[in-house]
């Protein structure tokens, strides 16, 4: 069975109704970028940090659902070793369905140890003295430890990009969907691929890639369907 691995962006979590970043409208027109989601932005007022992302949380849940594309995505799971690697912070793939996904910026729906950063809590959690999908400073872990949001703020390492390019670069076929390819390192994954890849690309505003690349110029859900009768005609 060959093995897809699907790179995906904010672009396929947009069509579910999670607010994207750097659209127009986007989160960074109504907050600062560094205020709530840098490092520095975390020690200078952890109280709204966890603000943000409860916030987030609270919403998702109430009304977002996976959407067609991340459906798909599963669907090629028939026929597919299928791997998922997002920059999504979002729980979109696994409520979908989809087997193996691999987060590259953290978790939205997880806190983790501030002291002990290996201890990481699915919200939400009866270990925790909040509950619920709220954290706020005081929220402490079983062992007593303040937590935070087990998200990969700006100025932080990226733990997981070297799994990630290993999945690349073990790859029968790349998709890459809903990214603009300008976030670093995410946006260099693509260079991992072998050259004997088969690469897809989806979006509807793609940038410039590779001659290699096929492009999709379509939305995620729209995509993913004409990339499944692709694939599927190719085998």
């Amino acid at each position: 069975m060959k093995k897809l691995v699907v790179s995906s962006g904010a672009g396929i979590s947009a069509e579910s109704g999670m607010m994207t970043y750097r659209d127009a409208g986007g989160l960074w027109d109504k907050y600062p970028v560094m205020q709530v989601a840098s490092a520095e932005g975390f020690a200078a007022d952890p109280s709204l940090i966890h603000q943000f992302y409860s916030n987030m949380r609270q919403k998702m849940q109430a009304t977002v659902q996976p959407n067609a594309a991340h459906l798909g995505l599963v669907d090629l799971e028939r026929d597919f070793d299928v791997h998922i690697i997002t920059q999504n912070v979002d729980d979109l793939h696994e409520r979908a369905g989809s087997s193996h996904v691999l987060h590259l910026h953290g978790e939205l729906m997880k806190v983790r140890s501030m002291r002990h950063p290996e201890r990481v809590y699915q919200l939400p959690c009866d270990q925790l003295t909040d509950k619920g999908l709220v954290t706020t400073v005081d929220t402490r872990d079983p062992y007593g430890d303040p937590v935070r949001p087990h998200i990969v703020f700006f100025g932080e390492s990226v733990p997981e990009f070297e799994p990630a390019a290993q999945l690349v670069q073990q790859a029968d076929i790349l998709v890459v969907i809903g990214t603009s390819l300008v976030v670093y390192p995410a946006a260099a994954l693509i260079q991992y691929a072998p050259s004997k890849a088969q690469i897809y690309y989806i979006d509807p505003n793609p940038a410039s890639v590779p001659s290699r690349v096929h492009v999709i110029a379509k939305k995620a859900t729209e995509g993913v369907a004409e990339l499944a009768k692709l694939l599927r005609e190719g085998q």
